[in-house]
């Protein structure tokens, strides 16, 4: 040690720096291979090592680097997610509860977002991550054409689409769409209503098919006749507009509407031609937005676990990136449905 002219002690070498994993590796007694299993959650570490090793790392206050980590794992504890550009509420709660489970998981995720969904779009953002080293990569999947190609990616990292499909893969998880629609036609037709128009969300977005099949197969289930679906944008605007051509629908009739918004549109648009909810149309939507309970009427609809679905498809990653042999097909996530005030029973 050496000492400054005032006779204090002058500063170590090492104390003037951030400690390195080897510094912690000496202070634990053990080498920097078994420092890097504790700090990655490698399984085979006796429990009294991981505890010298954790009370070293508290005591030398380290922090690996990103890149450190990256070089000796060779991962970067990073996954990439492309989401559509939109504010949709089912897209936009995915993305969220999915960070939520990733930081959950000790993962950071880089977000890209696509202005348009088409297959050259993804092509070129999966291109964009892998030059990024992330781990593994999401899609939030909003036009069926692109679930295609995520299925056609023969990539060396796990890619998981999140889509509403009737195909199965290890490669998709989802919430079940067709049986949650199937739920809110059963309801309407339990109230004794006939006739069910159903205002869709776009022809190709995969959670709007699913949830016109559901539609159809619950109607021809109780031997009801099927109109043809109007399609809107998933908006409250489309859901108005759509309302206003519904030239068929009179006291007596029901609607299921394709999402929340579009029901709270259709409701504006059936005040304005005189129709009163639920007292002359029951609507039933879907998703339970946070508003649906304070709309007026309240809003029956399905809802879906966006929560449940971000720890889903995090799992699944993680199966992915640790057991790849053991990725299994996953079970859509079941919806729940909740009764409002938008619907009652049919008097006859």
């Amino acid at each position: 040690m050496t000492t400054e002219a005032d006779g204090r002690a002058a500063p170590d070498d090492k104390s003037s720096r951030a400690a390195n994993i080897f510094d912690v590796a000496r202070l634990a007694g053990v080498s920097h291979q078994t420092v890097s299993r504790v700090l990655n959650d490698v399984p085979n570490v006796r429990p009294a090592t991981r505890e010298r090793v954790e009370q070293a790392i508290a005591q030398l206050r380290y922090s690996p680097s990103p890149a450190a980590r990256a070089l000796v794992t060779k991962r970067t504890r990073t996954i990439g997610m492309i989401t559509p550009g939109s504010t949709e509420y089912g897209p936009t709660s995915t993305a969220m509860y999915f960070n939520v489970a990733a930081r959950a998981a000790r993962f950071s995720v880089d977000t890209m977002t696509l202005p348009e969904s088409n297959a050259a779009a993804v092509r070129s953002s999966v291109e964009a991550l892998l030059r990024q080293r992330v781990d593994a990569i999401v899609l939030v999947v909003t036009d069926i054409a692109v679930l295609d190609v995520v299925l056609s990616l023969d990539l060396n990292i796990p890619i998981v689409a999140v889509a509403a499909s009737t195909r199965r893969s290890p490669a998709v998880v989802s919430i079940d769409q067709y049986r949650g629609a199937r739920s809110a036609v059963r309801h309407l037709v339990e109230l004794g209503h006939t006739q069910i128009f159903h205002l869709a969300g776009p022809p190709d977005a995969p959670d709007a098919i699913e949830r016109i099949r559901g539609w159809k197969d619950e109607l021809a289930g109780n031997r009801l006749d099927v109109v043809e679906a109007l399609h809107g944008d998933w908006s409250a605007r489309s859901g108005f507009d759509l309302g206003t051509r519904l030239t068929d629908i009179r006291p007596g009739t029901a609607v299921f509407a394709a999402n929340d918004y579009m029901a709270l549109g259709l409701v504006a648009a059936l005040d304005a031609r005189g129709l009163r909810v639920p007292d002359d149309v029951s609507i039933v939507g879907f998703d339970d937005v946070p508003e649906a309970e304070f709309l007026l009427p309240p809003l029956t609809t399905v809802r879906q676990d966006f929560a449940a679905l971000g720890a889903l498809i995090m799992q699944k990653l993680l199966i992915a990136i640790e057991e790849p042999e053991n990725v299994a097909v996953s079970t859509p996530l079941a919806t729940s449905f909740v009764v409002r005030r938008s619907t009652a029973a049919l008097e006859r």
